[in-house]
């Protein structure tokens, strides 16, 4: 073994290695026990498509190259394809149209180019039509969302069935499909602040108008958070709903919405929070009985519940998954993505009569040496006005080297985006890219994030850029007091809210000696009026109203405060983000630059907000890893 500095062994799990070999694996269907799934592909200039795995074993792709199977609705976009009888409707990036494929046949456009996007498809069997979420950019200003009815055989016959709130999302349909469900919600709440769950009869007239009557609203409001609605196999409406200060399972019947009935109460979280449309933590088996998952103190589990036997509680299912999401059933084979702390994430079919399940396809096929591979530790530590955070802690590990025993590693701190998210503890082959060069990782579940329940989510409540950035501090000083990393070499790094999060502790606090802003806030002023709209009022819980409370915004921002700053930044940024538009970064760059501080900026042409193509994930990891060994001084290998 060789002795060498932290930073500078050699790794084989290069930027090379990992654009080449990794895709992003998205939503999962089953039809007639064929898988299906959307797969990003960062070495096709991040082009998504629909990706069959058949009966037989066979793989085939679903749709051709000249479409990206993607979403905008929201921005973030999700539920951005539908499988139904062998047939698959998906939305198209590039001119926002729903297609339709059949088998091998072409794929035939159901809308024309216009300034709609949509997304959450249902498939309406007694009508043959699809309904789905509108986004209708056509009149300028903000967007109007609504529900709305695609006539399959003649798209241009499109009907609004419900519009009038700010948002709409999860549509679904009984079996009989003379009933609807969905999600709505208004400014200024987040879907995971309130949200208010909707029921009607779906009917159509003589001349084929498809309308919603009697609605009624049957839980949530501006303090529940509601989550994936379902209709059972026996007509009981499922949902998720976070009213005990925890996302738990429950159900009510058509007969009598207000007897709503707790299925599992406990501490743990069935729900996520809805960034994107299609999320789906639970199903129903061939035997009416719900296969969910969800998340305890950061591992994920998957378990059975039996509606007709409650008393029984949950059965979890034996698996060394510690991510799991996106379950989807039919029969007796359930679906997921399913990662660990030494696996990457994969498609996962389970059989859940034998327990029998098989990888289906990997984020990342690469075999690498576990000698090469840390796994995630998590940790707790003290952090301000007496409470506990969380994270994932990574000790570098490299089976080829080791430091002087008197040397502690650099740590770099990952700050999540969101900042209404979490981070996983599946493997990242990201986060092995620094820990095997000999950099310490701590993934930082600040106050705010999402699986350790409401309270936790409601810390950063007018509070971001404070709490989150104490709790990121607070894990770099815990592990430099435990003697895990070098307190002189501390660095932190995030993208997005995460950036905002970086640039705020390198602005406000002297904790870090460098760090990395992907594609992150800087300017809470500027992100408050020229953003999209699903976000344009979530600064009015995580910091206050606007303009109404402006000095609040201009006190949180990092971009006014450069005089503070005292370190190495580096910016990497999409020209073509709407989210978190250049411009904030430009600004805080020729700050620093005026200054005379190091500072690296990077712009990605064709970018939005995250990078999708491989050439780019490939620069954005290399510079900033280029950008520490230059001021942490040392010398990477070669």
């Amino acid at each position: 073994m060789t002795i060498a500095p932290y930073g500078s062994w050699k790794s084989p799990i290069s930027s090379d290695l990992i654009v080449s070999n990794s895709i992003r694996l998205g939503a999962i269907a089953i039809d007639d026990g064929q898988v299906y799934w959307n797969e990003g592909r960062p070495t096709e200039g991040g082009r998504n498509l629909i990706m069959r795995y058949d009966k037989e074993g066979n793989y085939r792709e679903m749709t051709p190259n000249t479409f990206n199977v993607r979403s905008l609705v929201h921005e973030y976009g999700g539920g951005e394809y539908l499988v139904e009888d062998g047939r698959i409707y998906f939305s198209n990036f590039s001119d926002r149209c729903i297609y339709r494929k059949v088998g091998g046949s072409n794929c035939k456009p159901l809308t024309t180019e216009s300034a709609y996007r949509y997304a959450d498809f249902v498939w309406s069997r007694l009508y043959g039509k699809l309904i789905c979420v509108r986004e209708d950019h056509s009149a300028g200003g903000e967007p109007i969302n609504s529900l709305v009815a695609v006539n399959t055989s003649d798209g241009e016959d499109l009907q609004v069935l419900v519009t009038g709130a700010d948002f709409y999302a999860s549509p679904s349909l009984n079996d009989s499909g003379d009933k609807i469900s969905w999600l709505s919600w208004n400014h200024p709440n987040m879907p995971w602040d309130g949200t208010e769950l909707w029921i009607a009869d779906l009917v159509e007239s003589d001349i084929g108008v498809l309308t919603i009557q009697n609605p009624q609203l049957v839980a949530g409001g501006i303090d529940e958070s509601i989550f994936q609605p379902r209709w059972s196999p026996d007509g009981k409406l499922y949902f998720v709903s976070d009213r005990t200060g925890w996302w738990n399972l429950y159900s009510t019947s058509v007969e009598d919405f207000s007897q709503v009935q707790s299925l599992c109460p406990m501490s743990a979280e069935f729900g996520l929070p809805q960034w994107v449309f299609g999320m789906s933590t639970y199903d129903f088996t061939g035997d009416r009985k719900v296969i969910c998952s969800y998340t305890q103190y950061g591992i994920s589990h998957l378990a059975i519940l039996d509606p007709a036997n409650l008393a029984s509680g949950l059965q979890e299912i034996d698996l060394p998954f510690t991510s799991i999401s996106s379950v989807h059933c039919e029969g007796d084979r359930v679906v997921f993505h399913g990662g660990s702390a030494t696996e990457p994430t994969a498609i996962i079919l389970l059989e859940i009569s034998t327990g029998t399940w098989q990888k289906i396809r990997a984020a990342s096929d690469l075999q690498i040496d576990s000698g090469y591979i840390s796994a995630a530790q998590p940790v707790e530590f003290p952090t301000e006005n007496d409470k506990t955070a969380h994270g994932l802690f990574y000790p570098p590990k490299n089976k080829d080297f080791q430091a002087q025993s008197t040397e502690k590693p650099p740590l770099l701190v990952k700050s999540h985006g969101g900042p209404t998210a979490s981070t996983s503890g599946s493997l990242s082959l990201g986060i092995q890219y620094w820990t095997s060069r000999g950099f310490a990782v701590l993934d930082v579940n600040y106050g705010g994030s999402t699986g350790y329940g409401r309270e936790y989510r409601d810390r950063l409540k007018g509070n971001w850029g404070i709490v989150d950035v104490d709790d990121c501090a607070n894990g770099a000083k815990y592990l430099a007091e435990k003697g895990l990393v070098d307190g002189d070499r501390l660095a932190i790094s995030g993208g997005s809210a995460g950036g905002y999060t970086t640039l705020c502790a390198l602005t406000f606090r002297d904790d870090f000696k460098a760090g990395a802003s992907h594609y992150g806030i800087c300017d809470l002023e500027a992100l408050a009026t020229d953003t999209h709209k699903f976000e344009s009022r979530y600064l009015d819980s995580l910091l206050g109203k606007y303009p109404e409370q402006k000095e609040l915004y201009i006190q949180r921002s990092p971009i006014h405060f450069t005089e503070k700053l005292s370190c190495a930044i580096a910016f990497f940024q999409g020209l073509e983000d709407k989210v978190v538009p250049p411009n904030q970064a430009e600004m805080m760059v020729a700050a620093l630059q005026k200054k005379g501080l190091p500072v690296l900026y990077v712009a990605f042409e064709g970018e939005q907000h995250g990078f999708r193509k491989a050439e780019n994930i490939k620069r954005a990891l290399d510079g900033e890893f280029g950008f520490y060994a230059q001021n942490f001084g040392f010398t990477p290998a070669q």
